[in-house]
């Protein structure tokens, strides 16, 4: 339903552009730095929140089936439908009425009101409302593993660890990940609580990419599933390219991101060091 909403935008959408609202294409008011692509950068820093429930996918590798194949596939295929339909729907959107008018809550209904289709609206509000359902849905999914892998390997408490056996799901990673999201959404502004996403996320994409290098050297830690192809070209590219959008985020969401290390930091060394099954040597 929310996919064809947004190809049924584009497919109207498109028959309203008005080619003026292209030009500039690149207003001169964001070519900062580095090299005149700041502004790009900031917008694509800004914007990261959008992409990153594919990694959810990965976070449930482990109630995949033959995960060294499936979840790649289904990590790139996600990808390039979702860049083809963001990039779709963006272009249709600004062509439609011009990027200054845009900074409203909901500006895709805002476009068709704008065009004079005022009943379609009511349908890709609709449509808004679902995928933001699914994301929920999606990333509390991705975040509860998260807190069942880092249970059962002792960074945490080991209750986040435990699974219900009649219905093969980590109930306590469930439940305590549905409450911090929802302490979050509650008390934090959108704008901010998305950046803090993205520097989160940007962070551990840096660290994935890096660790990736010297984990590959160890010959103790048996992988006989998926491995990174374009070692360590890729790793290192991939790492450096996440560690410069951490860069172009607002100064605003480094400083909480920085807090928030600290805090994870602090947890770390009084409980995870010391209960880590891999730090001593435990199955």
């Amino acid at each position: 339903m929310k996919v064809a909403i947004i190809v049924l935008f584009i497919v109207v959408g498109v028959f309203y552009i008005k080619t003026e609202n292209y030009v500039p294409f690149y207003p001169k008011e964001f070519h900062s730095e580095p090299w005149g692509f700041g502004g790009i950068s900031t917008a694509a820093a800004t914007v990261f929140f959008a992409f990153i429930v594919f990694d959810a996918l990965a976070s449930n590798s482990a109630e995949t089936i033959n995960p060294g194949k499936n979840v790649v596939k289904g990590i790139l295929g996600t990808v390039i439908v979702a860049v083809v339909l963001y990039v779709g729907f963006s272009f249709v959107l600004t062509g439609m009425v011009n990027y200054k008018q845009l900074n409203v809550d909901d500006p895709a209904a805002y476009a068709l009101k704008v065009i004079g289709l005022n009943s379609w609206n009511k349908l890709i509000t609709l449509g808004a409302l679902v995928g933001i359902f699914t994301a929920m849905i999606t990333m509390l999914l991705g975040g509860s593993r998260l807190l069942y892998a880092l249970g059962r390997d002792g960074l945490l408490p080991k209750a986040m660890g435990q699974v219900d056996h009649k219905k093969m799901i980590p109930d306590n990673a469930i439940i305590i990940s549905t409450i911090v999201a929802a302490v979050f959404a509650g008390l934090v502004p959108l704008m901010q609580l998305a950046s803090l996403i993205n520097a989160g996320t940007l962070l551990a994409f840096a660290f994935i990419s890096f660790g990736v290098i010297p984990l590959r050297k160890r010959k103790d830690i048996p992988n006989d599933g998926f491995k990174m192809p374009l070692y360590p070209v890729l790793p290192i590219i991939a790492g450096l390219l996440s560690v410069y959008f951490i860069i172009m985020l607002p100064m605003e969401t480094k400083v909480m991101v920085s807090i928030w290390i600290v805090v994870g930091w602090i947890i770390y060394f009084a409980f995870g060091l010391k209960h880590s099954k891999l730090q001593n040597n435990e199955k």
